[in-house]
């Protein structure tokens, strides 16, 4: 039977050479097949990554966090048309842990970036729907191999939510920086301190108008916070600035603190370890997915899986003895 005419190519070299020339259009639907659960469609995808792998990597990859209503979108809107106007193609991705339990995502993001969802040099992907924040994070990476392939050379990946995205997402950048609120006196009593110990900066946003004052007042909080903290890297401390994404303001500023801890993290060479690190712990999550789904999808076990999650649900199985008998069934 011959294909319909308007069915999309989904051979690796075709999409390959799309790709490397900058489709967008090509560019998207390699990303749809990277977040298909269609096991057709995850070959062909692993595929096509390992083929565009010499072509990654060369992009500065920052991830953006902070608490809902602390301006992400403005600020991520105005940074990234900045960027392309200086020259850079600017990627951003979104990963939402919303999507784990709603099944997509909760905000349109081309609406809350209007001008990046308009320039040619700026590409918006939201996150895709999975069920776990790990499917989630492990599209993203792939997604991100991609939009580097097709020439983006800067990725700025969004959190969407707060928790456990905000370390999942550290741990896929080379830059990550938290935004905050001004008015820091009770905020700062609701910062975790895991945010504060993997943050390589702190913005704090809304610095414009009457909230300049608080916003300064905000980070001299912080700057407090951070001393009682030991740095992640001996060669940089993480600044506290203020900026105002609505206005424009500090971005700039922002911008070249980001591109010195690139300098002085390439210097030092734990910008090239941090990144073959962060491989290396990319394959053993990507592992652990792919063992958790043959452990699921295993007719022998499938019903002692569902028999056994009853019995400790109910609280008549220990869960080391319900771990020990589901791993005598799959002999390890």
């Amino acid at each position: 039977m011959t294909k319909p005419a308007n069915r999309p190519v989904l051979d690796v070299p075709t999409l390959a050479e799309g790709i490397r020339s900058g489709n967008r259009a090509t560019l998207a639907r390699a990303i749809t097949l990277v977040e298909s659960r269609k096991a057709e469609h995850r070959r062909i995808a692993r595929e096509l990554i390992q083929e565009l792998l010499p072509r990654t990597g060369r992009a500065l990859r920052v991830g953006i966090t902070g608490v809902p209503g602390v301006g992400k979108s403005t600020t991520i809107d105005t940074l990234g048309s900045n960027l392309t106007a200086a020259g850079h193609k600017v990627a951003v991705l979104a990963v939402d842990p919303s999507s784990t339990r709603t099944g997509g995502s909760i905000l349109g993001d081309k609406t809350r970036m209007a001008r990046l969802a308009v320039d040619k040099d700026a590409f918006i992907r939201p996150s895709p729907s999975a069920g776990t924040l790990g499917g989630v994070a492990a599209k993203t990476r792939e997604t991100m191999l991609l939009c580097e392939a097709a020439g983006f050379d800067i990725i700025l990946v969004e959190t969407v939510g707060i928790g456990q995205s905000e370390t999942t997402v550290a741990d896929m950048v080379d830059f990550f920086l938290v935004l905050m609120l001004p008015g820091a006196g009770d905020e700062l009593q609701g910062i975790k301190k895991g945010v504060l110990e993997i943050a390589d900066m702190i913005a704090v946003n809304k610095a414009d108008g009457e909230g300049a004052t608080r916003a300064r007042s905000a980070a001299s909080d912080y700057r407090a916070a951070l001393h009682i903290l030991a740095p992640k890297s001996p060669t940089w401390t993480p600044p506290v600035i203020t900026i105002s994404g609505l206005a424009n303001e500090g971005l700039d500023a922002l911008w070249e603190q980001v591109e010195l801890h690139r300098t002085r993290m390439t210097a030092s060479g734990e910008w090239q370890s941090r990144r073959a690190d962060q491989q290396v712990a990319w394959m053993w999550d990507l592992l652990q997915q792919r063992m958790m789904e043959a452990l699921k999808n295993d007719k022998r076990t499938a019903d002692r899986l569902k028999a056994l999650e009853t019995s400790v649900r109910e609280g008549e199985t220990a869960v080391s003895i319900a771990v020990e008998e589901i791993a005598g069934l799959i002999g390890i």
